[in-house]
């Protein structure tokens, strides 16, 4: 449960939907993070409960059941797709490249540090928005148009592209001890495995609903 007045480091640690808002308002979880949520607002000129509420919304929105989705229109999927995935998607990125650069500035001289996360994770937004870019732009108009089993070869690119991204997660793992801060980690190092964590369970999601439900179904026609 959390407190009547947490601190924004004890938010950010907990709540990866914390992280986020508190970079959108410039509020420091990091070197000033043991501040309460109330003063640290106030230094700002935010509402408190107006922060906390935007923090809830974002962590509301529910990872999906697929098994919801095999039954239902193409269109309807699609459009899913694009607004539960792809947006988050282009909103997450920046904001987790951000904290890792501030992490690897801040914290160079010690041996567990995630040295090069920020430069992987700017190489991986950049594949992944092309690759939404390709899909908004080609493949889903296409499929929208029912051009169905004629998407062979722009559908096994997607796939492929799917595999890289996996490949990329895996880096990602690798380079960041599997998203295991240091004992010492400070409050900016803990929300970028947590938030990373969560991008990394939604791009998975989205390559899952793709493969396994939407792709199938174009090409049977």
């Amino acid at each position: 449960m959390t407190p009547p007045d947490p601190t924004l480091a004890d938010l950010a640690a907990s709540k990866p939907a914390a992280a986020h808002v508190f970079f959108s308002h410039g509020l420091d979880f990091c070197c000033h993070g043991r501040r309460a949520l109330s003063e640290a607002c106030a230094d700002k000129g935010l509402d408190p409960a107006q922060v906390m509420a935007e923090i809830e919304t974002r962590a509301a929105t529910p990872m999906t059941d697929v098994s919801n989705w095999t039954a239902r229109p193409v269109p309807e999927l699609v459009l899913h797709i694009e607004r539960r995935y792809h947006v988050r998607l282009r909103s997450d990125f920046p904001v987790l490249i951000a904290m890792a650069e501030r992490v690897e500035a801040r914290h160079a001289e010690k041996a567990s540090v995630p040295c090069g996360l920020s430069e992987h994770l700017r190489a991986m937004q950049g594949a992944t928005f092309e690759h939404l870019d390709k899909e908004e732009r080609i493949l889903f108009p296409a499929i929208l148009r029912g051009q169905g089993p004629a998407l062979g070869a722009p559908i096994f690119v997607m796939e492929q592209e799917h595999v890289d991204h996996g490949d990329s997660l895996a880096r990602t793992r690798t380079l960041t001890a599997g998203l295991v801060p240091p004992p010492d980690a400070c409050a900016t190092w803990r929300a970028l495995y947590v938030g990373h964590a969560t991008l990394e369970e939604e791009l998975m999601e989205h390559i899952h609903l793709e493969n396994n439900v939407l792709f199938p179904r174009v090409l049977a026609g």
